[in-house]
Parts: C-alpha cells; sequence; structure tokens
C-alpha cells in the first residue's frame, strides 16, 4: 500500500496554489495523472521520486520516504522514473545503458526481448528512432525492479502508432514485473488502455478519482456522445455557417447557425455532442 499525504506550495497555470494530495495507492495498481497543465501532476511524481522537496509523508509498505522533515534520498527509493526526453546515456550501448543501472544481463536480456530490442542491444541511442530510445527508456527504469514505476507523459512525442505498440508494451511489462505504475498522461485513449484508476488533479486538489469509465466517459445531458476539440476556422457558405474543429488526429466540418457563429472565437475549446444515435463504424 502506498500512502500520500502531502503539501507542497506551487505557482500553477492559474497563480499561486497549493499542492494538497491524501491518496491511498493499492500494490500493483496503473494509476493514471490526468488534469490541465499546470495542476500539480508532473510535481506530485518528481515529490513522490524525492526530487522535489514537500512537507508531510509518504509511506510505502510501511516505510516511510516522508515523515516531517526526514526525507529518504532519491538513491534509496525503489523507484524507476521515465522521463518525456529519454535521458539515455549517448555515449553507451543500448545494453550498457541497462547494465548502468543494475549489472543484471540476464535481466537486461529479458527485457530487451519483451520490447524487441535484443537484436539492437549493441548500437548506441544516436542510431535509434524515438520510439526504440523510450522503449530503452522504459527498460533502464525497469532494472531495478522498482516498487513503484513513475512514467511522466513517456510517449507524447510519437506517432499515434508508435504510441498504441508502446502503450501495449508497457502493460505486458506492468504486468510482467508486478509494478505500481502511476503514469502522468492527456490522452484519454491511453488513460481507457492502461489504467485500471484515473486522477484528476485541479489547481492542486484531487477533484475526481474512479475508474477510467467512470471518470472519463461523458454521459452528462441527454446526447448520446460528445467529443471535445479546437476550434480552428468558421467558414459561410452560401446561407450557411461551417465550423471547422480539430478533434484528435481528425479534422471535422460541423454546420453551426449564425447565432452559434456570431459567439465562437477561433481557438475555442468546444463540445460537439449529438442526441441522434445511429453510428457507422468504418
Amino acid at each position: 500500500m502506498i500512502e500520500i499525504g502531502i503539501n507542497k506550495a506551487l505557482h500553477g497555470a492559474d497563480g499561486a496554489m497549493d499542492l494538497s494530495v491524501n491518496l491511498h495507492i493499492k500494490e500493483g495498481e496503473f494509476v493514471a495523472l490526468s488534469g490541465k497543465s499546470g495542476s500539480g501532476k508532473t510535481t506530485l511524481l518528481r515529490i513522490l521520486a524525492g526530487l522535489e522537496e514537500a512537507s508531510g509523508s509518504i509511506k510505502i509498505h510501511n516505510k516511510f520516504w516522508l515523515q516531517e522533515n526526514k526525507s529518504l534520498p532519491v538513491q534509496k527509493r525503489e523507484i524507476g522514473f521515465v522521463f518525456q526526453d529519454y535521458a539515455l546515456f549517448e555515449n553507451m550501448t543500448i545494453e550498457k545503458n541497462l547494465l548502468f543501472v543494475n549489472n543484471n544481463k540476464a535481466l537486461a536480456d529479458k527485457l530487451l526481448q519483451l520490447t524487441e530490442l535484443h537484436e539492437l542491444k549493441y548500437r548506441y541511442p544516436n542510431s535509434l528512432s524515438g520510439g526504440q530510445k523510450q522503449r530503452v527508456s522504459i527498460c533502464r527504469a525497469l532494472m531495478k525492479k522498482p516498487k513503484i514505476l513513475l512514467l511522466d507523459e513517456p510517449l507524447s512525442a510519437l506517432d499515434a502508432n508508435m504510441r498504441t505498440k508502446l502503450q501495449n508494451e508497457l502493460l505486458s511489462l506492468h504486468k510482467e514485473f508486478g509494478t505500481t505504475t502511476i503514469m502522468v498522461s492527456h490522452d484519454p485513449s491511453e488513460i481507457y488502455r492502461l489504467a485500471n484508476r484515473v486522477i484528476v488533479l485541479q489547481n492542486g486538489k484531487v477533484i475526481n478519482d474512479g475508474s477510467p469509465k467512470k471518470v472519463l466517459l461523458k454521459t452528462q445531458g441527454s446526447q448520446k456522445f460528445s467529443f471535445e476539440g479546437e476550434l480552428l476556422d468558421i467558414k459561410k457558405v452560401d446561407v450557411i455557417y461551417i465550423a471547422i474543429i480539430a478533434i484528435g488526429q481528425q479534422l471535422v466540418e460541423v454546420v453551426v447557425s449564425s447565432e452559434e457563429a456570431k459567439n465562437l472565437q477561433i481557438g475555442n475549446i468546444v463540445n460537439v455532442s449529438t442526441k441522434a444515435f445511429n453510428p457507422i463504424l468504418t
């Protein structure tokens, strides 16, 4: 069991705020931290890792990592941390990047096999693609068989196909090693695919906590489905107005009334919903 009760003064997206979090996380859970930028998600990960100070307590399996003014050093915390920028040693081969953390060749071979990197183990990071580098980064984080794996949007810079592939590999590794995984993500599909629990932060406070379906599925009102996107343009075609909206990786056109067109501004985040429900999947 992970018991977190921490406080830290921060300057968030909307000004000064207090990061105040009280959580209990079960061993083996895959938890996604969600919320707007500046809500305290990455800071919470860094506090867990011991990279930032905070007041309060962090208790992991009956051992305090943080208690009052006493903080366990980073190197003594049984964590693996995967950043967005890979942070690999460019002068070391893939295999040596892993063995630098823990000189366990059998474990390194196993991880490289699981992530389809074994044939590349003698290559250097500068010869790898972004997806391959991120796989090395994840493998390296698992070399100490950490009790907690912390992921700070590790797949955000990758294309959709590579993200899906690495999400599947990440889930396999999570199950294989039985780690407790805490991941920052803004991607609803990624959260739904990987996590069994979503914690939403807003201005440093937990505002929602539950299963991905409960937290992410939008069922309010009478609409049957809805999507959020950015309004890119509004064009008048004959007597109607057409809004161009970016939803995920897609652009969609939606007919809007003249009154709606007057009230909307380019760059608005809008919600597209419908009451009719006759979807066609192709």
